[in-house]
């Protein structure tokens, strides 16, 4: 990760923790600076990559043309950039190929890479059609987000039990008929 500084971060939290009225030199509170930088370090890896590189080289489609490839409930994890606490859900990905794939592993290390930055879900969600649609010159690609943001949960309207769902199609998904059927998929799974 370029750019991350850590003693930057250790000293504005320590900081925090005195303009809070604490004593960051206190036990329990002595190594939280580190703690906080480490966890800093692991939660915005994503800045600066490119999560095009995630999608490594795709193969050649052999045959006719594949039907959707559909990757349901992929765990994700980000910070939202208004309060700097974390939103956690889950990520649906279809795409309908062109004339190459990518392994499995690739989407949710996308995902990943787009995640760990400071975001907002509206645009997570759009970054990943985006990579997806050009990395893989696919036909149609569907993206769902289903995540719960600590600044609804724990703070403010402290709605426990809130969700919040972002979609964002591309080419063939973009149409109704399309994009109901993949949606009905991810909700009940395939039988």
């Amino acid at each position: 990760m370029t750019g991350f500084d850590r003693p930057r971060i250790e000293a504005a939290v320590a900081e925090i923790l005195a303009a809070i009225g604490e004593d960051p030199a206190r036990p329990g509170l002595e190594t939280t600076p580190q703690r906080v930088a480490d966890a800093y370090e692991e939660f915005f890896s994503g800045i600066g990559a490119d999560p095009l590189e995630d999608l490594g080289e795709p193969v050649p489609l052999e045959g006719p043309d594949a039907e959707t490839v559909l990757l349901r409930d992929i765990r994700f994890r980000s910070v939202c950039e208004h309060h700097l606490l974390p939103f956690l859900g889950v990520a649906h990905v279809a795409y309908l190929p062109g004339e190459r794939v990518v392994g499995l592993g690739r989407i949710p290390r996308v995902i990943d890479t787009l995640a760990a930055r400071p975001q907002v879900q509206e645009r997570l969600t759009e970054q990943i059609a985006d990579v997806i649609e050009s990395g893989l010159d696919a036909r149609g690609v569907l993206v769902v987000l289903d995540a719960a943001h600590t600044c609804v949960t724990t703070r403010g309207a402290r709605q426990t039990d809130s969700t919040t769902v972002t979609i964002a199609s591309r080419g063939a998904f973009t149409e109704p008929a399309a994009r109901a059927e993949l949606i009905a998929l991810i909700g009940r799974g395939v039988a």
